[in-house]
């Protein structure tokens, strides 16, 4: 390990492996710790290393970068900062392995992020399809600490302009910052560089409510249609606003006809908690023209199968379109279930516990629907003042008359 003058002119000229060696260090007579290391394989150029001693006393080395990259007064540089650190408790050759140890995003998303969600997450599998679509390509190949929000930003504004809405752009946002929270709550990565990340939060909404005439004809279609239990399945939507896989899983031993109430388990319930809908005439109508009671555990049977229903899709897609009811889901009786509960002149607060809403704000949406009663609520100020008026046009009497009125007994 020669120690020698570095300079630039040595660099420029010097930098030679002898042909007995495969490598050899220069070291710096001025900068302690700093050598450039030449392989017999890279003559003309090198590698700056900083050695040093960590808390161990254990003597260790740091690649700063090769002297056709680096300067040598940038080197320099480094290598004081380094010995700073250093001294102040820093290991930057530990901080390295650590780093080398942060495991890629497609690993991480294997390893460690889906076995977590499917324990936790019913949808997981929305995240797993994101992921494998659009995702691992762009950021897959890269370990957690080095996934950058600008670059984060580019692919958020590149998914929009490849015609995907803006909220499931902003799904696939949340879910890379989702994976790096939870890297972070592991001790994998000290911070999320996505915390704050912009998206769209565009309203995307879709309410679509039924008119008085799209209900009637939905109903006569329902009664007489042939598909006798997705029809009732379909009802009974309309008639509980439950969810419609809270529906295909409702079991016998959850329902109370007696004291009209249903009872959906935590485990199916998407606020994760367990709640009871109660049950209307309608819903009863249901439930009685059901013929599984005491046959199988669930309420609603795949007659040619014998099994539950998974998806009633086909069948609800067919009824639509002979209903003449134009972009209408499935998810939309909920909304109208909601809708007849706010126009009929129940609370905001009722509409939220009844349909299970974990946070008023999502009860909020229907806010809008109730401008009937809130018209009729303002139509008693303007009768008030209406009868007031009619009052003020009979001339007030004077003082003098209402004596005379008095005297002679006609007051």
């Amino acid at each position: 390990m020669p120690i020698v003058k570095l300079d630039n002119g040595f660099i420029k000229t010097s930098l030679i492996c002898p042909v007995d060696k495969r490598r050899i260090e220069y070291c710096c007579h001025e900068t302690k710790g700093l050598f450039i290391e030449v392989r017999k394989t890279q003559q003309g150029f090198g590698t700056y290393y900083l050695r040093y001693k960590d808390a161990n006393k254990k003597t260790c080395t740091i690649k700063i970068g090769l002297t056709c990259d680096v300067s040598l007064n940038a080197a320099r540089s480094k290598a004081k900062q380094l010995r700073s650190d250093i001294s102040l408790g820093s290991d930057p050759k530990a901080e390295t392995l650590k780093r080398k140890k942060i495991p890629t995003l497609s690993v991480f998303m294997a390893d460690n992020y889906m076995p977590y969600v499917k324990q936790h997450k019913r949808t997981w599998g929305n995240d797993e399809q994101m992921f494998d679509k659009h995702i691992n390509a762009a950021f897959g190949h890269l370990r957690l600490n080095e996934i950058k929000r600008i670059d984060v930003e580019s692919f958020h504004l590149k998914l929009r302009q490849s015609n995907l809405s803006a909220a499931t752009c902003d799904h696939y946002a949340k879910l890379i910052r989702r994976v790096l929270n939870l890297a972070v709550d592991w001790n994998i990565i000290d911070s999320n560089p996505l915390a704050r990340l912009k998206l769209f939060n565009e309203d995307n909404q879709l309410e679509r409510y039924l008119s008085d005439d799209e209900l009637s004809r939905l109903l006569h279609v329902l009664k007489h249609d042939e598909n006798r239990m997705v029809s009732n399945i379909i009802l009974f939507l309309l008639s509980t606003g439950a969810r419609l896989g809270e529906a295909l899983t409702a079991t016998w031993e959850n329902i109370d006809i007696k004291h009209k109430t249903w009872r959906v388990t935590a485990s199916v319930s998407k606020s994760k908690r367990m709640r009871a809908i109660p049950l209307n005439g309608s819903a009863i109508s249901v439930l009685e023209a059901v013929d599984t009671r005491g046959q199988f555990d669930h309420v609603f049977i795949n007659t040619k199968t014998g099994n539950p229903y998974k998806c009633i899709k086909k069948t609800w897609s067919r009824i639509r379109d002979e209903v003449g009811l134009v972009k209408f889901r499935l998810h939309d009786l909920r909304h109208n279930y909601a809708s007849m509960l706010v126009n009929s002149g129940r609370s905001l607060y009722e509409v939220q516990h009844i349909l299970g809403h974990s946070d008023p704000k999502v009860t909020m949406r229907y806010a809008h629907l109730n401008t009937e009663i809130l018209h009729d609520a303002v139509d008693a100020a303007s009768a008030r003042i209406t009868a007031a008026s009619k009052v003020s046009e009979i001339p007030p009497e004077s003082p003098q008359t209402m004596l005379r009125l008095v005297a002679s007994g006609k007051n």
